[in-house]
């Protein structure tokens, strides 16, 4: 089965929504059980399955805070999309390993999504521009 645009747009504009709302349940129920779950960068490398990407979730919502994703643009193809959008908010902890101290903080993503046929996210791969969060929260 492939997903229209608009299946995409949903299912990604759920998971986005269960992010700002800092719901790590609800953010692992849009990813399927055997999802490849790969924040490029991050110490622990690509996670499967919900449970794995538990670990990331927890530490994005204590270290980032008030989000608000706003999106640039999507590129469309079987059965995935990409993402490319601004992350605006607060840095209460150490996002990435750099001390926050509740600075206001914006930052581009990118999302590369594949979907399972029953709509749940089965991949998701996200790059950040962490030269723009060094550059925001300079460790003096």
């Amino acid at each position: 089965m492939t997903l229209t645009h608009e299946e995409m747009d949903r299912k990604i504009d759920e998971h986005f929504g269960f992010e700002a709302a800092d719901n790590v349940e609800g953010v692992l129920a849009t990813l399927s059980p055997d999802v490849e779950h790969d924040i490029v960068g991050w110490p622990a490398g690509p996670t499967h399955g919900p449970d794995g990407a538990r670990g990331f979730y927890e530490a994005l919502f204590a270290d980032l805070s008030d989000g608000k994703v706003e999106c640039r643009k999507r590129l469309y193809g079987k059965d995935f999309l990409v993402d490319e959008s601004l992350w605006r908010g607060k840095a209460p902890g150490r996002p990435f390993g750099i001390e926050g101290r509740n600075r206001p903080l914006e930052f581009r993503l990118l999302h590369v999504i594949e979907f399972a046929g029953n709509g749940d996210i089965r991949r998701e791969n996200v790059w950040v521009d962490l030269a723009s969060i060094i550059r925001q929260l300079p460790q003096d």
